[in-house]
């Protein structure tokens, strides 16, 4: 079985958020990269656990992005891929990375690619969808369990008030999220391997590119809090009609 995860970097959950260009784009100085928790926790993750339990399995890694993203690269492999391609582009365009993310794909034969449900810095949930699209592929968002018999999958998914669980033949395309895996830490075996695995560049093919960035924007800064006796009940209700706002 050949598996082919996708890897996308981030910047790190305590990195300071900054624009440059007149708010047009993401002010990277200083900034710590890291792979995307949902695809490093969950989609990688259970890439490895499958290959465990089957050792004649073959996992790659494929992500859309420049050269400095290769130190995150290192890193999936560390943990358990064995050989990386990395689309040498920066358009952060979610149908040209799926376009590009397919195209591998499709060159590789792969039986199943897997990817988190969505990067925690655009929290778009929308690649994996694309890539099954433009593969022709079944697609199966937000899974949090996997099981896999022969070549049939039994995937439970998130949904609205419960969960839903789906059987599928592979190949396909899955979006991985918590419950679907446990977050592992590279060994030192698994650190110096990843020196000498492949690291395979290539350039993106043509493709098109339906957004462009307008510019972004910090949220609000928290109001204050206000602290209100406990005796003082009537001020208490005036705040909440008053001031207190509906979510």
């Amino acid at each position: 079985m050949k598996i082919l995860v996708c890897i996308s970097k981030t910047p790190d959950t305590t990195a300071k958020i900054a624009f440059t260009d007149n708010n047009t784009k993401f002010d990277v100085n200083g900034v710590q990269w890291i792979i995307n928790p949902y695809d490093e926790w969950y989609a990688l993750v259970k890439a490895i656990e499958l290959k465990e339990a089957d050792p004649s399995a073959i996992i790659h890694l494929v992500t859309v992005a420049p050269a400095d993203a290769e130190p995150i690269i290192r890193k999936a492999l560390a943990l358990g891929g064995d050989e990386a391609i990395r689309v040498n582009t920066d358009n952060p365009d979610s149908y040209f990375i799926a376009s590009q993310i397919a195209e591998v794909a499709r060159n590789g034969g792969y039986d199943l690619v897997l990817a988190g449900k969505e990067t925690i810095d655009y929290n778009g949930s929308s690649i994996g969808g694309m890539v099954a699209e433009l593969l022709d592929l079944p697609y199966i968002s937000h899974a949090t369990k996997f099981e896999l018999a022969g070549t049939k999958a039994t995937v439970t998914r998130e949904i609205e008030g419960g969960e839903e669980i789906n059987e599928v033949e592979l190949p396909f395309v899955v979006s991985a999220t918590k419950g679907m895996a446990e977050a592992r830490i590279p060994n030192m075996r698994g650190i110096m391997a990843a020196r000498t695995r492949p690291l395979k560049v290539q350039e993106p093919v043509d493709a098109a590119t339906y957004t462009t960035v307008s510019g972004f924007g910090l949220p609000p800064a928290k109001a204050g809090v206000k602290l209100v006796d406990a005796e003082n009940v009537e001020e208490l209700v005036r705040l909440l009609h008053e001031e207190a706002k509906a979510f």
